[in-house]
């Protein structure tokens, strides 16, 4: 599937719900469905500077050119919205991730209902996986 297509996946599955406590719900959900983050990875150089919380992502480049990301947090919202954008850019080329906007964070109204360092954090977390991206692309 493309970065798009996966957005739009995003979008339809949080728009069958009427509230934020529902939306919370699924978002803590999703982050517990991450896969497990080994603890050697969580190395100062995979934290993720500007969030409240504790956030590491790690990210690889497998033979088909496709950046395989792996992340964590040691909160349960945090590590939710982590899940959705993993979901997004997960294996997908550094160029798709650089040439695409992540507007399923607006569409869902996640920038919205987040606290100004929730957000911040978002914002964080957004930036470090362009900066691989832009690491990565060749």
């Amino acid at each position: 599937m493309t970065i798009n297509q996966l957005q739009d996946e995003i979008i339809e599955d949080f728009a069958i719900f009427d509230d934020w406590f529902d939306k919370y719900s699924r978002i803590i959900e999703l982050g517990n469905e991450l896969p497990a983050f080994p603890d050697d990875k969580k190395l100062p150089e995979n934290l993720i500077e500007g969030c409240q919380s504790k956030v590491w992502i790690d990210a690889h480049l497998d033979d088909n050119g496709h950046i395989i990301f792996q992340g964590d947090s040691d909160a349960v919202i945090v590590k939710g919205i982590l899940a959705l954008l993993l979901q997004v850019v997960n294996d997908h080329t550094p160029k798709e991730i650089l040439d695409t906007d992540l507007y399923f964070i607006n569409e869902i109204g996640l920038k919205e209902h987040l606290s100004p360092t929730r957000s911040n954090g978002l914002l964080a977390m957004v930036k470090q996986i362009k900066f691989y991206a832009i690491a990565f692309n060749r």
